[in-house]
């Protein structure tokens, strides 16, 4: 009764707080949602996404007022995973017979049980395990039969056996080793659980884009909404056996760019072995809260088909909204201003008090723009036009296609082969003056199918090469593969690039090495290399020496240089420029990264670019092809050589004339 007494004290003292005003909402919040009360009295209801999104990431902003306008205290309940513990068991034993492995384990925790890991050093198996439960040790009650545990070579694994909450007192896992030989165990962690549960809420995702990298599938998830608690990805797939890591990224804004950051990874998979039941896990831990309304999924295929993923869905953490109402009636939510204090209301104190309040059923309208707000443009604190730019020093230009927001556009090979390597000389320009942009280096492989010719070394008949010639120069190179028919060999393969000093001198550029070992059972014939660098010239020469044995043969020739972005603000009524090729200019600063995290989250437009148009010519050392500046300059030395042969000629003294009568010659 006291505690009673004292809730209602507190929230007689938060209410009086309360300040009387009009019924005009007040003028520095751009969206506003409004819901009827049907009864006075707390107030208790999770947060819908939209308002989520519209606000700031940490609520600060969000403010709840009556129908006549008094502003109303309120406590934000973020709901929490229940807790959960690890333990190493009090006692671990292990016996091997003749087709199983018996883990027993005293688990010495008093809480609920949900799950049973194992240690071991064993690097690739595939094992079935029952997992039985006692109170004495005597009598076993089964709790999970046919859960599969393994590890693959690739980084895959799967140690960890899932079994309904329980108090168990002594657990028993009975290892299946009637088909593979038997692993060793060496140790194992109980999961414990606090009984109090959290709910979760289901949210859509949409699968926006969906890249094939080599040995990798990347999708990017459209989350709907911002500023999510989101606790699991779950995946959808009609593959019927798979085991995949997957890695989970977001975009983070870093030095004036883009980079991914990753914020969780786990395995997913689908197994069914002989004589038990299939089993399979689809879900992701992630229990984070992302700023933005992109996920990207980085799923490892390694030398298995691509993942055939249907659909993702999404469980987040609810975020509950708790106030005293005083009286029924419409009530607002008000959102949408970048510069507010968050509020500090006596009901937060409360907060322990206030988590038994039960949930009430309201129906929020979407986020509409508060009518007396002053500006309604989307992403207006984004500056349209920088400051002005003289271009007549830069060489090239694209015109990018007109779009009405964010835009997207990715850089092509001509912009790439003409850029400076850290993307400097970039500018987006709309008249005269600069548009801001950001930078977004993705983990996206674009693939170049290269013309490959075959060479002989009359003075090496031992060495095999071949001559890559790719479309355009100055490309970061992430990978070269390639595929040999060539059953059975072992070679020391390097890739380099021929360059010419500034004397001419011929050297060469190593870029990558590795041993290729091919044995006619392999499950795959195909060879990569990965110079991960930037080249000068747009010529590469594999090589190899193959001594005393035949010549390999080598096929489908690819390379892959990572896909880059860039994104920006216009209209559509704008004509927007891309200028690139001017090695003299530093990086922009703009303060476009202060609100990277709105460009981010708004919704993009994919747009292009068009043909390149030259501005103007370069230098003949700009001109020159890369490396190969060596002949010219010899050229122009011979020239200037013979040019002080010819001076030097004319400076000598000549022979004087004879003098009449003088002797004969």
């Amino acid at each position: 009764m006291k505690s009673k007494i004292k809730i209602a004290w507190l929230c007689a003292l938060a209410l009086g707080w309360a300040f009387n005003g009009t019924a005009a909402l007040p003028s520095d919040w751009r969206h506003e949602q409004h819901f009827e009360v049907a009864a006075p009295g707390f107030v208790k209801f999770s947060l819908p996404p939209e308002t989520l999104d519209a606000a700031r990431p940490v609520l600060e902003d969000l403010r709840v007022h009556d129908s006549a306008g008094n502003e109303i205290p309120f406590f934000i309940e973020r709901t929490e995973p229940s807790i959960k513990t690890s333990h190493a068991p009090d006692r671990f034993q292990v016996s091997l017979n003749r087709t199983t492995t018996v883990i027993t384990l005293e688990t010495g925790v008093a809480q609920p049980l949900e799950g049973i890991s194992l240690e071991t050093p064993a690097a690739h198996f595939i094992k079935a395990v029952r997992v039985e439960g006692s109170a004495d040790s005597l009598a076993w009650k089964s709790l999970a039969d046919g859960q599969p545990v393994f590890r693959q070579h690739y980084g895959a694994s799967q140690l960890r056996v899932g079994i309904p909450p329980g108090f168990w007192r002594w657990i028993r896992l009975t290892v299946d080793d009637s088909r593979t030989p038997p692993v060793p165990f060496t140790g194992a962690r109980v999961h414990a659980i606090l009984p109090e549960s959290t709910p979760l809420e289901q949210q859509p995702a949409t699968i926006t884009e969906r890249n094939e990298n080599p040995g990798e599938t990347r999708l990017t998830l459209n989350l709907g909404a911002a500023n999510l608690d989101i606790a699991t990805v779950q995946l959808e797939s009609v593959d019927p056996l798979f085991t995949r890591l997957v890695k989970m990224t977001v975009p983070l804004v870093s030095e004036n760019g883009i980079v991914e950051q990753t914020v969780g990874q786990g395995t997913v998979y689908r197994v069914a072995m002989e004589g038990w039941p299939a089993s399979e896990n689809l879900s992701l831990p992630l229990e984070s809260r992302l700023s933005t309304r992109e996920l990207q999924l980085i799923i490892q295929n390694q030398d298995s088909p691509p993942l055939s993923v249907t659909a993702v869905r999404l469980a987040r953490r609810s975020v509950h909204l708790v106030f005293m109402a005083r009286t029924p009636g419409l009530h607002y939510l008000l959102t949408g201003n970048k510069s507010c204090p968050a509020p500090r209301y006596d009901l937060a104190s409360l907060g322990g008090h206030l988590k038994n309040v039960a949930v009430t059923p309201v129906k929020i309208s979407p986020p509409a723009n508060n009518p007396d707000f002053r500006t309604t443009e989307a992403l207006a604190g984004i500056e349209l036009g920088g400051t002005a730019l003289d271009v007549t020093d830069w060489k090239f230009r694209k015109r990018i296609k007109n779009i009405d927001g964010v835009g997207q556009v990715e850089l092509d090979l001509e912009v790439i082969s003409h850029t400076e390597s850290d993307f400097s000389d970039l500018r987006v320009m709309r008249g005269g003056n600069q548009i801001p942009y950001l930078v977004q280096r993705t983990s996206i492989s674009r693939s170049i199918k290269p013309s490959v010719t075959r060479t002989n070394d009359a003075q090496h008949p031992q060495l095999s090469r071949w001559i890559i010639k790719l479309p355009k120069p100055n490309l970061t190179l992430t990978r070269l593969s390639c595929e040999s028919r060539t059953p059975l060999f072992r070679r020391d393969v390097t890739l380099y690039e021929e360059l010419h000093d500034e004397r001419g001198d011929k050297y060469r550029r190593p870029l990558a090495e590795a041993s290729w070992v091919q044995t006619p059972d392999g499950k795959s014939r195909e060879f990569v290399l990965m110079p991960d660098q930037r080249i000068y010239g747009d010529t590469l020469i594999l090589e190899t020496e193959n001594g005393d044995n035949p010549p390999v043969e080598l096929e489908k020739f690819s390379v892959f240089y990572p896909a880059t972005r860039i994104l920006f603000r216009s209209k559509p009524e704008t004509e927007l420029f891309l200028y690139y090729g001017n090695p003299h200019v530093a990086s922009p600063r703009y303060d476009l990264d202060l609100i990277a995290g709105q460009l981010l989250a708004a919704d993009k437009s994919v747009t292009t670019l068009s043909a390149e148009e030259q501005l103007k010519p370069g230098s003949w050392h700009e001109n020159r092809e890369p490396g190969k500046g060596g002949a010219l300059l010899w050229g122009i030395l011979a020239l200037v050589v013979v040019a002080l042969l010819v001076i030097v000629a004319r400076l000598l003294p000549k022979n004087p004339p004879t003098a009449p009568g003088g002797p004969a010659s």
